[in-house]
């Protein structure tokens, strides 16, 4: 079983983009949305994926998640039967010490919410936080994509 351990933080400025050493544009949408097991489904530059996601641990940092491969025309046809609300982003790829941040700003509905993520091998490891880092919101649901579908940062 693949365990995911990450912590999610909120972005304060865009100083992120001039750090970044790769980008790419994210379309994505949920064929289930429920804690328990998300089924998602994303179109990462060219390549498409479906990926399952278990519900997290008590802190919200680990959760079971396997991913797949899937062709891109696959990936388009799912779309059509997901859950309402397709997850629009740009995700940069930020080095800082040993670690890669995540940091994806959104669009459409989320437009104005920018979040970075950094993957751990345990819950306790140490990473050098940038300078652009705010307020840790790990494990704080209303952040997971699956919800940002559901209840869009426009409507909070």
């Amino acid at each position: 079983m693949a365990q995911e351990i990450e912590r999610k933080f909120l972005v304060k400025s865009d100083a992120f983009k001039q750090e970044a050493v790769h980008k790419m544009r994210i379309t994505q949408g949920y064929l289930s949305s429920v804690p328990e097991r998300t089924v998602r489904i994303r179109i990462k530059g060219d390549q498409g994926f479906i990926t399952i996601k278990g519900i997290g641990n008590a802190s919200g940092a680990s959760r079971y998640e396997w991913e797949k491969e899937i062709p891109v025309e696959e990936v388009n046809e799912l779309l059509k039967i997901c859950e309402p609300g397709v997850i629009d982003k740009t995700r940069f790829n930020v080095k800082s010490g040993d670690h890669t941040f995540e940091v994806d700003e959104f669009y459409g509905d989320n437009e104005g919410l920018v979040v970075a993520e950094v993957e751990l091998a345990s819950e306790e490891e140490n990473f050098k936080k940038p300078e652009w880092l705010g307020e840790e919101v790990t494990g704080d649901v209303k952040y997971f994509n699956s919800m940002l579908m559901k209840n869009p940062f426009k409507n909070w």
